[in-house]
């Protein structure tokens, strides 16, 4: 059974203010908006293509190994499709600012002076020849400018949000007046096709430090952490490649030069900074996503929603289940809300409520056992709760999803037609 990491601190890998040398959202100065060229504002969006390498020379009796020199040919090919980021956010109360400040706490580090605009740095990359850029939501969500340079220039350009996923942490924005030879698109490998030991190069711009490149391997295919607004775990690609806060949004690369995912979030033991434990957004989340993103005409791509609450049944001791006559495993229905797609097919929540976990009678948490179990979604059994949740995510609306749903005894098939759904009121249960 695969259990989400546990983490002591699992930030994502950009945040706020300059702050006594370490950026918790590095945020830094940006440079003047460049006037419009001839470029790639009203330019097609472009497909997914081979970047053309531009010519690029190195002596080779400088690498010494084979994997010096393929390490070498990657950077010199790859380097003018990496893109830098630079944001100010007005508004204290966005979702960056929450992060930078809870960010601060937990690293104890000070207060950016002045309270009012806050700047921040991030990374992406060229992703078609039309312009399109990928980066984190994480890096953009809230800002009220944004500028980008290109590697080796000081040039900056005005750019817009095309649409959001904050599900996924991802995000598309387009910038003004580049000229089309400088966009350099780089090629999307298969997150797929990907093992364990295999050479992973990370480029970005950490601690604000215009270019850098850190290599290692990918360490784990088996993970998942928490991402994007709703902290579904979702599976990731754990590297050793050194990520650090200003990488975010940057591209991951095979030792084909291809992008594998898209940096994100990093292990930081309370450090707030790289500890070798680093996560990338696979690049055929990205693939999956980018028609969207590319329609998105500044919008947010929403996921869908069941519009219920419930208790994760692998959580409870075995004792407990045995004790409520409940299965090893499933998704106990606490609340169905009216209208929901769930409430739609028909689930149901339960009434009859019973005090589990420690402590004396009466004194643990409270949770209905009459209700709906769902134990499997589309022939899949739920191990864990999120199962349930990353199936859902995986999902677009307009889509249908068949739940087995075990009520009074009986297992029966229920088929959801999935819309996006807004809770009445955030609460401290389970979502999907």
């Amino acid at each position: 059974m695969k259990r989400p990491l546990s983490v002591l601190a699992l930030t994502a890998a950009l945040a706020a203010g300059s702050l006594v040398g370490y950026q918790v959202n590095e945020r830094q100065t940006r440079g003047t908006t460049a006037p419009l060229a001839s470029t790639a504002t009203s330019a097609p969006q472009g497909q997914m293509v081979q970047a053309a390498n531009r010519p690029s020379t190195y002596d080779p009796n400088r690498a010494r190994t084979e994997s010096e020199s393929n390490t070498v040919q990657v950077v010199k090919d790859r380097q003018d499709g990496l893109i830098y980021i630079s944001v100010t956010e007005s508004s204290g109360g966005s979702a960056q600012a929450q992060l930078r400040q809870r960010l601060q706490e937990q690293f104890g580090l000070p207060d950016v002076p002045g309270g009012g605009e806050q700047s921040g740095t991030g990374s992406g990359f060229f992703v078609t020849t039309g312009g399109d850029i990928i980066t984190n939501n994480h890096v953009v969500e809230g800002a009220s400018e944004i500028t980008i340079r290109l590697h080796g220039s000081k040039q900056t350009y005005p750019a817009k949000v095309v649409a959001r996923a904050p599900d996924f942490d991802l995000a598309l924005i387009r910038a003004e007046g580049v000229p089309k030879a400088d966009i350099q698109a780089l090629p999307l490998g298969d997150s797929a096709k990907l093992d364990v030991g295999l050479k992973a190069i990370a480029m970005g711009a950490p601690f604000g430090l215009d270019f850098s490149v850190s290599e290692g391997i990918i360490s784990s295919l088996e993970r998942t952490v928490p991402v994007g607004t709703k902290e579904v775990n979702q599976q990731v690609i754990q590297t050793d490649a050194a990520i650090n806060p200003g990488n975010s949004g940057g591209p991951l690369l095979n030792s084909a030069g291809e992008v594998i995912g898209v940096n994100t979030q990093i292990l930081t033991g309370g450090i707030g900074q790289s500890a070798g434990v680093g996560f990338a957004i696979p690049v055929n989340t990205v693939k999956k996503l980018l028609p969207q993103l590319q329609a998105g005409k500044g919008g947010v791509i929403r996921t869908p929603t069941l519009g219920i609450q419930f208790t994760d049944l692998s959580a409870l001791s075995t004792e407990e289940r045995q004790k409520l006559g409940l299965p090893q495993s499933g998704a106990l229905l606490q609340q169905v809300y009216p209208n929901s797609p769930a409430a739609r097919a028909g689930l149901k929540a339960g009434t009859e409520t019973t005090s589990v976990g420690s402590g004396t009678a009466g004194s643990g948490d409270q949770i209905a056992t009459d209700g709906d179990i769902i134990t499997a979604v589309d022939g899949q059994p739920i191990t864990e709760g999120d199962d349930l949740r990353r199936a859902v995510i995986g999902k677009q609306i307009g889509d249908r999803l068949t739940l087995t749903v075990r009520r009074g005894g009986q297992t029966r098939e229920v088929t959801v037609a999935l819309q996006a759904f807004d809770f009445p009121q955030q609460t401290e249960q389970t979502q999907p």
